[in-house]
């Protein structure tokens, strides 16, 4: 559980600086769900509520986020034994509806993302495609 303290203190530190995110911050966030895996439920949970809650800035930070916790479990574990994708799509609905509330020219980067996923078949389409529609 500790694991988890520290990973939602680095979720927290996002605020301490302004978009975009630096790529060491996202190594640390990321390093941080990697070493909670065993509670990668709680992870999943501190990401989804830090979109639901967070400024519009925050939103694409967020997706980030996401991003680079599935690729980086997909790519150490492989895509079979990766817990983080199966968990983010329980809720991509709302965790997408939220996202959508980001600026109006930041949503081609939520698109560009979603174009990425479905190329690596990161999440099955049944689950992207209506985010595409949203």
């Amino acid at each position: 559980m500790e694991a988890v303290q520290a990973f939602n203190q680095e979720m927290s530190s996002l605020y301490e600086v302004k978009p975009p995110i630096s790529k060491a911050k996202m190594t640390a966030i990321t390093k941080g769900a990697i070493r909670a895996i065993k509670f990668y439920k709680h992870v999943v949970q501190s990401v989804e509520k830090f979109i639901q809650k967070c400024k519009p800035e925050y939103k694409i930070p967020g997706l980030y986020v996401i991003d680079s916790i599935v690729r980086q479990s997909r790519h150490q574990f492989g895509p079979e034994k990766d817990v983080f994708a199966p968990r983010f799509a329980k809720n991509a609905k709302v965790t997408f509806f939220y996202l959508y509330k980001c600026a109006e020219e930041e949503k081609s980067k939520v698109i560009r993302v979603l174009n990425l996923w479905q190329k690596n078949s990161v999440f099955p389409s049944e689950i992207i495609q209506p985010l595409f529609d949203m």
